[in-house]
């Protein structure tokens, strides 16, 4: 597919995160504006709301954009997806001809303040790329054993906490928690010391599933609403020492970042991949009828406190993952656990093969035991003021499907109460 042309300038340029052929969903505001929802087309963004107030977005006999969140498209089902996607690109594609009326309904972005573009009904993270798997295996058990003995049959996961799921630009506070030292006889209380990154893809659950009834595979992908990059935070020294036998718990509930846009699988069909060879084979309620992976750009970067530079840290590529989201939201169903639309799925981290390709400080440093130098300065984790950023585009033939980027500054940790 080559570029669809747009009667919004900007976003006919090669270099734009957001053609015609994205159209990703987000939440903005302005200064007069409340929270609404919103497309983003080049370097404007369509207002819904308005849109549908001024009869140009007649999708559905209710309203769907009398509220500042994506959920109602989501529970409108994926017909609606359908339809309201043709219409945007009807609308906002040359020689539409009610251009001067749509052109009322842009805002620049420059203009706008972005908040979560959906509500997070529940979020649960995996662990579902093989290289990251091995990293922190081979760092915590030896190589020998660096991939438990489930991991090639099933995607691990873990619950987390959508309460603290928030978007890109929103301060991130280092938090307290319990460690204990190595030689110690007991632990201690206090910040983080060890305050690291993950860079993940997040998938947005856009149709839920009943109780007690698991879907297959391919259920699953007509689920999936869209797409977001996501940092989930993580304290890795509050993780060594509560991660025994449960897994994470305050060590990762603190903080997860996404970015505000959310990329529909519709933008991403032409990037399908599929998922790597198997080393063991899967049992058949995993096998995939399509693949089920994006050929995703994505990379990190570091800006540390007081200094101008951007650091470019990390790139890598989401077909590093090993399990498809539609896999690992199978699986999530397969108990018959019930999925509900505003469930926000983290793919796991998303390491290459080298250094340079990792997506946490744990592996870029190995531990600690290797700091990155930054232009004079060196980390080997993250400091107050330090400003981390996941960066993704997949790039077509004249254009990108971009996420935006998903940002995050820590400052430091609250005084606990006595």
């Amino acid at each position: 597919m080559t570029l669809q042309t747009s009667w919004v300038a900007s976003a006919n340029s090669a270099e734009t995160d957001f053609p015609l052929n994205n159209l990703p969903y987000g939440v903005f505001s302005t200064e007069t504006l409340e929270p609404r929802c919103g497309v983003a087309i080049g370097d404007m963004i369509f207002d819904c709301a308005a849109a549908e107030e001024a009869g140009l977005l007649d999708i559905t006999d209710d309203p769907l954009f009398d509220v500042p969140f994506w959920n109602e498209v989501m529970e409108a089902g994926s017909q609606v997806w359908t339809t309201l996607r043709r219409r945007l690109i009807d609308i906002l594609s040359e020689g539409f001809d009610d251009q001067a009326v749509a052109e009322s309904c842009l805002v620049a972005q420059v203009d706008a303040e972005l908040h979560m573009p959906f509500l997070v009904a529940e979020y649960t993270d995996f662990y579902a790329g093989k290289q990251h798997a091995v990293n922190v295996g081979t760092m915590f058990r030896g190589a020998e054993n660096a991939l438990p003995p489930n991991w090639l049959h099933i995607p691990i996961g873990y619950n987390g906490r959508a309460s603290t799921v928030v978007v890109s630009g929103t301060d991130i506070i280092r938090p307290n928690g319990q460690t204990k030292a190595p030689d110690a006889d007991m632990p201690s209380f206090g910040p983080c010391k060890r305050l690291d990154i993950e860079l993940e893809m997040g998938a947005i659950v856009g149709s839920g599933s009943h109780m007690g009834r698991p879907v297959s595979v391919a259920e699953a992908e007509e689920m999936i609403f869209g797409y977001v990059l996501l940092n989930d935070w993580s304290a890795r020294d509050i993780q060594a020492w509560e991660y025994q036998p449960l897994g994470p718990f305050q060590a990762k509930a603190f903080a997860t970042s996404i970015s505000p846009w959310i990329v529909t699988k519709a933008a991403l069909e032409p990037f399908r991949e599929s998922t790597p060879e198997r080393e063991k084979e899967l049992l058949p309620y995993l096998a995939e009828d399509k693949p089920g992976l994006f050929n995703i750009d994505l990379s990190v970067t570091m800006q540390t406190a007081g200094s101008d530079e951007v650091h470019t840290i990390s790139n890598t590529n989401y077909t590093q993952m090993y399990y498809s989201a539609a896999q690992q939201l199978s699986h999530h169903s397969s108990s018959g656990c019930a999925m509900t639309a505003g469930d926000l799925l983290g793919s796991g981290t998303i390491s290459g093969a080298t250094p340079d390709s990792y997506g946490s400080l744990l592996e870029m440093t190995w531990g600690g035991k290797n700091p990155m130098d930054l232009g004079g300065e060196t980390r080997t984790f993250i400091q107050d003021g330090d400003t981390l950023g996941l960066h993704g585009a997949a790039i077509g033939d004249g254009y990108r499907i971009g996420f935006g980027s998903c940002m995050g500054t820590i400052t430091p940790s609250p005084k606990f109460p006595a």
